[in-house]
């Protein structure tokens, strides 16, 4: 549910939509697919974007319902590239949702590319901060070990630099991960990135 409801918003404002989710016990694929997209927009209002969040919420129980019951279990089994190219065709899921719900929710090794990791690559001058996602996730993936809780907290990591230090305007001079500009500015942004999300 935090996969979808954190799109384009912070996540403590995804973070309040669950916990009015979790009040009423909708927490679960069957029971959100039993409530009226109406009443599902307003309980997930706190996340922004509520209609349209509700018709993906819907959309995604529905095809959880359809492909393993609701169980979620089921699905650790699929072959992982499979699994993904199946979420990606549920409407609403985009690559970053559906690898925050294959990593976080599934625990299946797939690196989940966001704004704040695009932000260091791109500064670091490892790759150009419009790099397809494909591509960042592809990198990723090839230098580190395929293990999903390396992944996890690699990726809580990165978002803790992307709030502290990597933001718009970088505090390149505190930064942590300073040591990897070997001497050299950091590349500029030439155009803005979407709004970092945290915690997808």
């Amino acid at each position: 549910m935090g996969a979808v409801l954190t799109q384009f918003t912070a996540w403590r404002n995804a973070a309040r939509a669950v916990a009015a989710l979790r009040a009423r016990r909708l927490l679960t694929p069957a029971a959100v697919a039993m409530v009226p997209e109406a009443e599902l927009a307003g309980l997930v209002r706190a996340a922004g974007t509520y209609r349209v969040k509700a018709r993906r919420l819907h959309a995604l129980t529905r095809w959880l319902l359809d492909r393993c019951q609701g169980r979620l279990a089921a699905l650790r089994r699929v072959p992982l590239a499979a699994l993904r190219r199946d979420l990606l065709a549920v409407s609403g899921l985009g690559p970053e949702t559906a690898d925050s719900i294959l990593l976080y929710a599934l625990g299946r090794p797939v690196f989940v590319v966001d704004a704040y990791l695009r932000r260091v690559l791109a500064r670091h001058r490892i790759l150009a901060h419009d790099a397809p996602y494909e591509r960042a996730r592809g990198f990723m993936e090839a230098h580190l070990p395929s293990d999903p809780a390396l992944f996890n907290e690699y990726h809580a990591l990165i978002v803790a630099v992307g709030k502290a230090y990597c933001r718009t305007i970088p505090l390149c001079r505190e930064c942590p991960l300073r040591f990897d500009l070997r001497g050299r500015a950091p590349a500029p942004l030439t155009r803005h990135a979407p709004p970092p999300r945290s915690g997808a």
